[in-house]
């Protein structure tokens, strides 16, 4: 029988804050939450942003999160470095400059003087191609950037860490604080191949410390160092998960799917956990794309949304100046997508593992599916590949959930990324399923019209949005959305300006949508706490979700902790670097292991066998 993957536990950070306890979402929602739940966000948020003794830090905390112009600790978008290339008059050209500055290789027709021990002088007859530092305003000045005042790196001791890295090691804390069991006691019931890790960057990290570093040094004169380039693969928030935060020997990998590589790292957890080989696994992404670099490609391909662009849009109403906060717009008339930053980390667990330790049933994922695109003209254009995904996971919905909720209870958190070509092809793949499958008034929600685009993260963003659905009954209006597009397609379709109040127990299931260039396309089913509850109860019996509460009951008091302290700014971070490191392990038997320090064995009797593939023993002779 398959096991059903249960959502225990989630973290993460994005524009809109951290993700543990729905603080995110609810800033997404802030304007439709009770008094108390608004005020707690906004403490919360100004614990976060180091702003909490700051005189009007309400004001403070809303101007400076969500999409907004890009600030520190990012680049200067009104003078981005570059270097100007030129060419000097034929000459002579007359210099000096110091002995160890000249070049490796000298051209022959430089004529070099001595003019003391550690000066020369030098003399070009002809003409002198050079580079001169220069910049120049950026065209982008919109951003999804972390909430200012926010900065990973003081969290623990970085050691030159790359930003989307830092962020990792406070995603995944975040998750695991959100448990309300210590994950030191938690793993003395897990085998260590029974936990896995599935966590990546979808353009690894390319900031100074990472890849980016690596390959811009020799062209600024710089050393590189030893960690650019291992810091720099795109695998490496797994890497760091196992290393440093779980100690975890169990399975691992770094899925990548352009903008729904967090599906896919999903899709891999989702598949283990439902046929048996691990019990606990972490699933998430990081992504830190806002650097000149990375934008400028983007840029290149007509994807961003340019402030002269969004300004044209606007132009109608009056606007003299770019709007930053309304730069995404989903589904409406658009101009682009807008960059963002964020790392989202969610735990999993089988159903058995989650009822006997008690933890929180915050959804489950029955479901998670990836096709590719088939051939292609445009590697960066969409396919058919994601009414392969979109349409399976709606026909998983209807198997479980019966055509009435399916039809009336269900939701669609979509890609949404504001671009002209994505609300045609993605409302057409929705609108084709809605009409197929009988559903006549789907709403379509999307978030990055609040967080951006986190490129590899952008799933993980909706995630969480669909995990505070269900925890204060609002879905988060398309607030930029101030006409739908002639183009989009919405017979069967609602698009919604304002938030949607539909009660914690409103939505059975919500269908999250991710699409990437060069064929990635996935799609992944949520169902709601209360479904997930009554298919537990559907199969270990009311006795033991009795239980379970009890269980989870006794718990309660470490989560509220967890919560007040993540409130307060203490994120109490685990990176144990060179702590209890491994060697050697002991056989017990020809069929199990054990690793020091780890309570259960490791079984190595086989997941399958081929034994139809064996040589049949010979038939005795007769006698």
């Amino acid at each position: 029988m398959p096991r059903l993957p249960v959502v225990v536990g989630f973290g993460g950070i994005n524009a809109a804050g951290r993700s543990s306890f729905h603080q995110g979402y609810r800033r997404l929602v802030l304007d439709a939450l009770p008094a108390a739940t608004r005020q707690q966000t906004l403490s919360a948020l100004a614990h976060l942003m180091r702003l909490q003794d700051a005189p009007g830090h309400e004001a403070a905390v809303l101007r400076h999160t969500l999409v907004r112009r890009i600030e520190s600790p990012h680049f200067d978008v009104g003078a981005v470095p570059l270097h100007s290339r030129l060419t000097l008059a034929p000459g002579p050209l007359r210099f000096r400059l110091r002995r160890q500055d000249l070049p490796q290789s000298l051209d022959p027709a430089w004529r070099i003087q001595d003019v003391s021990d550690t000066e020369v002088s030098v003399e070009v007859p002809g003409g002198l191609d050079v580079l001169l530092p220069d910049t120049q305003p950026y065209p982008v000045t919109s951003a999804g950037q972390l909430p200012a005042g926010f900065e990973p790196g003081l969290l623990y001791a970085t050691r030159q860490h790359p930003r989307a890295l830092q962020m990792t090691v406070m995603g995944a804390n975040d998750a695991l604080n959100s448990l309300g069991v210590e994950w030191d006691v938690l793993r003395q019931h897990l085998a260590p191949d029974r936990i896995a890790v599935y966590a990546s960057s979808a353009h690894g990290q390319l900031d100074d410390f990472g890849a980016g570093g690596m390959m811009k040094s020799p062209w600024q004169g710089k050393r590189t160092t030893a960690k650019q380039c291992p810091l720099g693969f795109a695998s490496m928030p797994a890497d760091f998960i196992n290393a440093y935060v779980l100690g975890s020997a169990g399975r691992t990998g770094g899925l990548q799917g352009a903008c729904a590589t967090f599906l896919y790292n999903l899709e891999r957890a989702v598949a283990d956990i439902r046929d048996g080989r691990v019990d606990f696994a972490m699933v998430g992404a990081a992504e830190a794309p806002i650097l000149p670099e990375v934008m400028e490609g983007y840029r290149a391909m007509g994807a961003l949304g340019e402030d002269a662009k969004l300004l044209e849009l606007d132009r109608a109403r009056g606007a003299t100046a770019v709007d930053n906060r309304r730069a995404t717009r989903p589904f409406g008339y658009n101009a682009g997508f807008t960059i963002a930053e964020s790392a989202q980390f969610v735990v999993l667990t089988s159903d058995d593992f989650a009822l006997e330790h008690g933890l929180p049933i915050h959804a489950s994922v029955p479901g998670a599916f990836i096709h590719a695109d088939g051939y292609k003209k445009s590697i960066s254009g969409p396919g058919i590949g994601n009414y392969l995904t979109f349409g399976k996971a709606t026909a998983l919905a209807r198997e479980l959930l019966g055509d009435d909720a399916l039809r009336q209870r269900t939701y669609i958190q979509a890609h949404g990324t504001g671009t002209p070509q994505n609300r045609v092809t993605e409302s057409h793949i929705f609108d084709t399923m809605a009409g197929s499958f009988g559903i006549e008034d789907w709403l379509v929600a999307s978030i990055k019209c609040y967080v951006g685009h986190s490129i590899g993260a952008a799933a993980g963003d909706q995630f969480m949005a669909a995990l505070g659905v269900w925890a204060e009954g609002v879905v988060p209006g398309i607030f930029t959305l101030d006409e739908i597009a002639h183009d989009v397609h919405r017979q069967h379709l609602r698009f919604s300006q304002a938030h949607v109040e539909c009660g914690r127990e409103g939505y059975a299931a919500c269908l999250l949508n991710a699409k990437g260039f060069g064929g990635n396309n996935a799609t992944a089913l949520l169902l709601s706490p209360t479904e997930t509850k009554q298919l537990l109860a559907n199969r270990h019996g009311s006795a033991a979700m009795t239980r379970w509460q009890q269980r989870l009951d006794a718990s309660a008091a470490a989560r509220n902790q967890a919560e007040q302290r993540a409130d307060s700014g203490d994120f109490r971070i685990a990176y144990r670097f060179g702590e209890g490191v491994l060697a050697g392990v002991e056989m017990d038997g020809p069929d199990r292991l054990r690793l020091p320090g780890q309570a259960l064995p490791v079984s190595l009797r086989p997941d399958v066998t081929f034994k139809e593939y064996q040589k049949p023993a010979a038939a005795p002779e007769a006698k």
